[in-house]
């Protein structure tokens, strides 16, 4: 295997990037590989699923992440390692990758079962959501051409070998921003999942105009929305104040407690009110819940179970997010391991974008001339900003006709201030699009 037939066959896969390591004697199939010595990690690999294992005597708390991985073969052809896995220590806390031999017919045993240090670990994602791989002897061609590569990107323990220009798609996605700017009013729009343009009427309808000028349809994936990049609206009433907006995060459902076990009718007939607004026979269940602050409607509290603010860590890996009422009881939660899921790679590279609305005619939306980028973010860093108040849960969520037939709503929402958002990625810029295009001649 020589580096551009190894670089052609992760092309030919639809990947963009090639993460390379050089092992050490204890990272083998007994003793796991060590990939990270922080869950930002995550961001880039696309895991299946997250599950929280409790700490037996013997046991060290941890995630489990179950992972598409395949091995390629010599001949470029992929060999499934159907019990792959991301073991997530969150007290130190720790990535290592575990399982990758177990169950595969072609693995590369005889170099992952060993302790030979410097052989060399090659891994990427394909353009289908898949991981794959490739090891290699230390006294190898391939081990040679990598090594004498001058001065490669570095991301933590891996060499990066870029496979294209990932500076391009920056280009390419403010270019875009740019156009759409230009334009002024846009009349409010959707797309439908077959590209078709369809109207908007809805108070949410700015996000979904901008997919819709990026072409962007809806998906049930977990997978950023526009090259490589997480794209979101917030409104605004003046552009040059966009630095205390209210931007939605994310907006998972509870995956424990009453609202979960029982209902969410329950949950609003035990903890909801009337409609403050007077409309009859609603009950509705909003405001802003901070953690550790009683909220005086829902006379709920926002707590963290497992995390500790000071060392900014995981204690608990079944810890959660819950809503606590007086006598102490679960009545809504988020279990980590799914917020984990719901955080990772969707938000690793995320674009911001303001927009005022005009609904005096014909509902449109202009879009400004700034974005806020932010790069490498970490599940650590949205409790840190939860557990000091600057993430909030803020839901929307209502049940009319609640005496004859019930119609609830659902809408669990975290939110945050536009001026909070650098706190959550170790990377931050705020962008000018026409100074920042005309820096690289576009």
């Amino acid at each position: 295997m020589t580096l551009d037939r190894l670089k052609s066959i992760f092309s030919d896969n639809g990947c963009k990037k090639i993460y390379v390591k050089n092992l050490a004697p204890n990272d083998n199939s007994k003793n796991q590989v060590y990939f990270a010595g922080s869950f930002e990690f995550l961001n880039i690999l696309p895991v299946i699923n997250i599950i929280a294992e409790d700490a037996g005597e013997w046991k060290k708390e941890r995630f489990k992440a179950s992972l598409d991985f395949s091995w390629i073969l010599d001949d470029g052809e992929l060999d499934l390692a159907p019990n792959s896995q991301l073991i997530l220590y969150p007290k130190y806390p720790e990535v290592r990758f575990s399982g990758f031999l177990k169950g595969c017919r072609n693995a590369p045993s005889e170099l992952m079962k060993q302790r030979l240090p410097d052989r060399l670990f090659f891994f990427s994602v394909t353009d289908e959501n898949r991981v794959i791989g490739y090891v290699t002897a230390p006294d190898s061609q391939l081990a040679n051409e990598v090594n004498s590569l001058k001065s490669p990107l570095v991301y933590g323990v891996f060499r990066v070998l870029e496979l294209t220009d990932e500076n391009s798609n920056r280009i390419k996605l403010l270019r875009e921003l740019l156009r759409i700017n230009q334009l002024g009013w846009i009349r409010s729009k959707r797309l439908d999942r077959f590209g078709n343009i369809l109207p908007c009427e809805a108070s949410n309808c700015g996000g979904y105009t901008l997919e819709a000028e990026l072409g962007i349809t809806p998906n049930g994936y977990s997978e950023p929305d526009y090259l490589g990049w997480e794209i979101k609206q917030f409104g605004v009433a003046n552009f040059t104040r966009i630095s205390s907006a209210i931007i939605t995060l994310m907006t998972p459902e509870p995956t424990n407690g009453l609202y979960k076990l029982d209902g969410a009718e329950k949950f609003l007939r035990t903890y909801g009110y009337d409609d403050k607004a007077g409309r009859i026979d609603r009950i509705n269940f909003g405001g802003i819940h901070k953690v550790g602050v009683l909220h005086p409607l829902t006379n709920l509290t926002l707590v963290i179970d497992g995390f500790d603010i000071e060392s900014g860590k995981i204690r608990n890996a079944t810890g959660k997010i819950a809503l606590i009422d007086s006598n102490g009881n679960d009545t809504a939660s988020w279990d980590f391991s799914s917020m984990l899921l719901h955080w990772n790679r969707k938000h690793n590279q995320a674009c911001y974008i303001p927009s005022i609305s005009d609904v005096t005619n014909l509902k449109s939306y202009k879009y400004g001339e700034h974005a806020i980028l932010g790069r490498g973010t970490d599940f650590h860093l949205f409790l840190a900003q939860m557990a000091m108040g600057n993430i909030y849960y803020d839901p929307g969520i209502k049940m009319e006709n609640a005496s004859t037939n019930p119609k609830i709503k659902k809408r669990s929402q975290f939110r945050i201030k536009s001026q909070y958002l650098p706190h959550l990625y170790r990377e931050n810029e705020i962008v000018h699009l026409v100074d920042d295009l005309n820096i690289f001649g576009n």
